[in-house]
């Protein structure tokens, strides 16, 4: 078994091993967490082992390899704390859970709710904006949305496991989701995505004929991007658009329809906003997707990443000043984006 200790010969292995001739630079050239994503992938190429069981010896070995060891200034993902894997109230909760409903949980990424704050984001801005300027936003769509969030993120994780079984398989990071280990069949989650589907059109009904139009045409959207990754280098952008869709359903729930002259530069700001993070998100990535053939903007920015984020940052506060701009929004909203910049200037 090879350990292969440095970083540059690392990379060129990686790159051998792949059609895709991208350079592949991380934040953090020296972390040690590069060894933990590729270190059996590589051993297993170079190697060509046979046993299962020396297979195995390589990622135990690999657990014993702390994940990172940088504290570089420039460590973005360090900053925004992607590895950390302490516990939190979400896992706790499922952990505490009947163990025949884990899996489902799981599925729905109920341990990892962050995935529902990116959807409801969205949601929560267009329908501040769409209210009296100065006046609390509508608690009762508040709630809705917030609820809704929650059920059609499950349903497009569920998706999106359905899809990518036969890749979360190889990938280090999703190798335990359940329909990988076989604690849910295929069958049982289309069942389970039906309920879910379903919940969201009951929540889609409570609002205005005009929204519940507006709201089902983002299915597509929802279905199709799972898939995304396997053709073009913009995954981000269509999980982009799907995860903004609250941008303009907010609005339109509040008034009966959208003003689109403050609509879509919120919907815009809120496409740049997730390319941005989640092009450092796909960056942990990085070498299962080359040795999968995967593709993501973090392989098509390559080293000019930062420069990229940069771009798509400073186009989200434009997009943010022009929709409080036709919103007639005042200096809170102003400080607010501000402070948005100045925080994404710092990342």
């Amino acid at each position: 078994m090879i350990i292969i200790g440095n970083y540059q010969r690392l990379t060129c292995i990686t790159r051998k091993l792949n059609p895709f001739n991208y350079n592949l630079k991380f934040y953090c050239k020296d972390d040690i967490y590069i060894y933990k994503k590729i270190h059996a992938s590589i051993t297993n190429t170079l190697n060509n082992v046979q046993d299962k069981n020396e297979y195995n010896k390589s990622e135990e070995v690999c657990k014993d390899i702390p994940l990172s060891k940088s504290t570089g200034k420039n460590n973005i993902l360090e900053k925004l704390n992607f590895f950390n894997t302490n516990s939190n109230i979400a896992s706790i909760l499922v952990s505490k859970a009947p163990l025949k409903i884990q899996p489902y949980m799981k599925l729905m990424r109920i341990d990892k709710p962050i995935g529902t704050w990116l959807l409801f984001w969205p949601c929560g801005w267009s329908i501040a904006m769409a209210g009296p300027v100065g006046a609390f936003p509508d608690h009762r769509m508040l709630s809705l949305f917030g609820l809704g969030a929650f059920i059609m993120r499950g349903a497009g994780c569920t998706i999106n496991d359905m899809w990518d079984k036969d890749i979360d398989e190889k990938v280090f990071r999703t190798k335990n989701r359940p329909l990988v280990t076989g604690e849910i069949s295929q069958m049982q989650s289309l069942v389970f995505l039906g309920g879910q589907l379903s919940l969201g059109l009951l929540i889609l009904l409570q609002l205005n004929w005009y929204s519940i139009f507006l709201g089902a045409s983002s299915l597509g959207l929802v279905i199709i991007y799972p898939f995304m990754k396997r053709i073009t280098y913009w995954p981000q952008l269509i999980l982009g658009m799907t995860f903004n869709w609250g941008a303009l359903l907010g609005w339109s729930a509040i008034n009966g329809s959208c003003n689109w002259s403050v609509c879509l530069p919120l919907y815009a700001a809120g496409v740049c906003w997730t390319i941005l993070y989640d092009t450092i998100y796909a960056h942990q990535d990085k070498a299962d997707d080359l040795l999968l053939g995967i593709k993501s903007t973090a392989l098509k920015f390559g080293d000019k990443t930062k420069f990229y984020l940069s771009c798509f940052g400073s186009a989200m506060v434009f997009n943010l000043i022009i929709s409080g701009f036709y919103a007639h929004q005042t200096f809170p909203y102003y400080t607010a984006v501000g402070l948005t910049a100045l925080f994404s200037g710092y990342l």
